[in-house]
């Protein structure tokens, strides 16, 4: 892939459906990308890929970093990946997820309608993420499991990383529509799916527009040739918001 297109594995619908008892093995996965997230085999635990390593962060609080060598068994049924390189970049304070989203808005105006990568390197006086715990019978859907998912609530200044997509409106239930970013502190013992946050003073921001993105749908994987997949904007917008 080069740098600033979109791999992505599978769809929000098929998770929404429960589809995750297999996919892509992370090896592969990392080939395609240095910049991503997605989730685990049995919608297990939160994915971030930042600077090319993987984590994988769970409802228990910890964090795992997984190395691809060892990880032959490790797949994702959900992830989404770049070659990141930002194009535009800003410091700026941020009091909210939509003054964030209104901030990427401005600074690229002429991709309303594309993909956007993100990533914001700061201090977090506030912030909210969830973790999933993952299926707890087969076939759950990722509605079910988000009923259960534990949150985070950060109240003390962290420093970490944001990173994640924009995807338009039209993606929905192929991505998440809008905003999907998740957050690793800087000592890589916790993070999550955002949620909210308030920066502590400026933060860096970087991002690029994203015009050329390539799906691969699961092969040969009987969840998803026998998934509905018919989407639903308000059941994902509840769980991943």
């Amino acid at each position: 892939m080069a740098t600033n297109e979109l791999f992505q594995y599978s769809i929000v619908s098929a998770l929404m459906d429960g589809v995750a008892s297999t996919g892509l093995p992370i090896n592969t996965l990392l080939s395609h990308g240095d910049h991503g997230l997605g989730t685990f085999r049995y919608i297990v635990g939160e994915m971030i890929i930042l600077d090319g390593q993987l984590y994988q962060m769970k409802s228990d609080g910890s964090v795992l970093s997984i190395e691809p060598s060892n990880s032959q068994d490790i797949v994702a049924p959900f992830a989404m990946v770049t070659h990141f390189q930002p194009t535009a970049a800003v410091k700026s304070s941020i009091s909210s997820k939509s003054e964030l989203f209104d901030l990427l808005t401005d600074l690229l105006p002429s991709a309303r309608n594309h993909y956007i990568a993100m990533r914001i390197d700061g201090v977090f006086k506030a912030m909210t993420v969830r973790t999933v715990g993952g299926q707890q019978s087969p076939g759950e859907g990722l509605a079910e499991v988000g009923k259960h998912q534990v949150s985070h609530n950060f109240k003390e200044p962290t420093s970490g990383t944001i990173i994640g997509f924009r995807s338009p409106e039209y993606m929905q239930g192929i991505s998440v529509a809008g905003d999907h970013l998740h957050f690793i502190s800087a000592d890589r013992k916790k993070g999550g799916h955002l949620l909210a946050l308030e920066s502590d003073g400026e933060v860096e921001i970087q991002t690029a527009d994203i015009s050329t993105v390539r799906l691969e749908l699961p092969c040969h994987d009987a969840e998803f040739d026998k998934a509905k997949l018919k989407g639903d904007r308000e059941r994902i917008m509840a769980v991943e918001g």
